[in-house]
């Protein structure tokens, strides 16, 4: 994937929507793509994790398996298409923390993926960089929550 198609997916994903092109092309330095075929998993729930991933390309789905004793199974929380973000969020405020879900590719995947730390420390040297994307990222919360209770609701 060529550095212009990674910035103009940048530039139009959820979580750096309305930054600046300089901005977008300096947090594009800090990741690289990865592919994942259908079936694969991108982040299993249970695992830590220290990235973001930007979907490039594909269809996600974020699913979190339940097991209720005598009933098991998993409800699909989302699906993920380009510009979507996922992965471990806490790393944006200096935590790490455990997966809730899992994210699946329903097809071939492409992710740009940039390390939470390195986007925390662009953000704190920053800090109306860091506040649109913290901004952003409640937005972002508050929609995966509303998708999980969805989810509940089909159990």
């Amino acid at each position: 994937m060529e550095p212009l198609e990674i910035i103009d997916i940048l530039e139009h994903c959820d979580i750096f929507k309305g930054l600046g092109k300089a901005e977008v092309e300096k947090i594009a330095t800090l990741g690289h793509i990865e592919t994942f075929e259908t079936g694969e998993n991108i982040l299993n729930q249970g695992d830590s994790c220290e990235n973001l991933y930007v979907i490039a390309e594909g269809h996600v789905f974020l699913e979190r398996d339940i097991d209720l004793g005598t009933r098991k199974g998993n409800a699909i929380i989302s699906l993920l298409g380009k510009g979507r973000t996922l992965g471990c969020w806490s790393t944006l405020i200096g935590e790490a923390d455990i997966l809730l879900s899992s994210a699946r590719c329903r097809r071939p995947t492409k992710v740009f993926v940039v390390k939470g730390q390195s986007l925390r420390e662009m953000m704190l040297d920053d800090i109306k960089l860091g506040f649109h994307i913290l901004e952003r990222l409640c937005y972002l919360l508050r929609d995966r929550i509303h998708g999980a209770y969805g989810a509940l609701e089909n159990i």
